[in-house]
């Protein structure tokens, strides 16, 4: 209990590039602890409590962001595009719902190599709009792929809200027309998350067979820096759920009662996180960047004579308008 309690304080107050965590951090921790540490995620744009509960460092999440040289990805993704072989958490793509499918297939794969392992797949309910859901969602239980379909349901698809996306019970409903089990939860109780994360694990497993989760939850914050919910919502709206309905509140209440936490640790962690987050933020961006050349990296394992020949252009436009540039932000240009 403690390890969930510390983890949801830090995401508290991690905000990252816009994407606020805020509300969500109940089907993050509740989903990941009930999973084998192997069991392959994929992520849409909001599952880093998934990725940090399975002990990704919070300097890595900063390198990321800010694409310095020791970013994993090496400055080629978009910022809060995690992904670690390590953790098994497959990097996460831009457009949307593209994961569901290539989930299902990753679950195939696992089924053919006999092994006891599954996929669980996070998608919001907007994306659930998308073609690439409806394929995914055929293509599972028609080859039995053992995977959890994870839908977090937060009301809103940026400023679309559900009754005007979905004219059906939620996303819940679809399951059965598929052919899934199907398992509606409270995404703001973390043990109820938990539980039906852990029973749908253990079905997968048994039967070979998919099962969707759609966890009820709720979006307090914008959907991007780009976004005013104050534009489609009130604020006695996102007041009522963030004063009666959030995951942290629920879980302090219940922690409290049990007498194995109190208003003064939780003051004392929540300082304690910000410091640590603000010093992994300061460090990360003073990181050089990767090298002007690591963008002719990775792709291809010989590069081929075009990459080569625009290789060396680069640096000949370098060595004569090098002065122009802030090359002193990068990593020494190795020829």
């Amino acid at each position: 209990l403690t390890n969930p309690i510390n983890i949801m304080m830090s995401l508290r107050s991690f905000i990252v590039h816009g994407r606020l965590l805020r509300s969500a951090k109940g089907t993050h921790i509740g989903s990941a602890a009930a999973l084998n540490d192997d069991d392959v995620v994929y992520g849409q744009y909001r599952e880093a409590g998934v990725l940090l509960y399975r002990g990704f460092p919070i300097e890595s999440f900063m390198n990321q962001c800010y694409g310095n040289h020791l970013d994993r990805g090496t400055g080629k993704q978009m910022p809060v595009h995690y992904g670690s072989d390590e953790h098994h958490f497959i990097t996460i793509s831009s457009p949307l719902a593209t994961q569901m499918p290539q989930a299902a297939g990753h679950a195939y794969a696992l089924k053919r190599a006999g092994a006891s392992r599954i996929v669980i797949c996070y998608f919001g309910d907007g994306a659930a709009s998308e073609g690439d859901a409806h394929a995914a969602f055929n293509f599972a239980p028609t080859l039995r792929c053992p995977i959890i379909f994870f839908c977090r349901n937060n009301g809103y698809a940026i400023s679309t809200p559900t009754n005007e996306q979905y004219a059906g019970d939620g996303i819940a409903s679809r399951g059965p027309g598929y052919g899934m089990a199907t398992l509606r939860v409270d995404g703001n109780d973390v043990f109820a998350v938990y539980n039906a994360t852990l029973a749908a694990r253990r079905y997968c497993v048994s039967n070979n067979r998919p099962l969707l989760i759609e966890a009820m939850t709720y979006r307090l914050g914008h959907h991007s820096t780009s976004d005013d919910w104050s534009a489609y919502r009130s604020v006695d709206e996102v007041s009522y759920w963030d004063s009666h309905d959030h995951p942290i509140a629920r879980l302090n209440a219940f922690l409290i009662k049990k007498g194995w936490w109190d208003k003064s640790r939780d003051k004392e962690w929540m300082q304690s996180a910000r410091k640590m987050l603000m010093q992994a933020f300061v460090k990360a961006e003073t990181i050089k960047k990767p090298s002007p050349l690591s963008v002719f990296t990775e792709v291809y394992s010989d590069d081929p004579p075009i990459l080569q020949k625009q290789r060396q252009e680069l640096i000949d436009h370098l060595k004569e308008y090098g002065e122009h540039y802030p090359l002193s932000s990068y990593q020494q240009i190795n020829e």
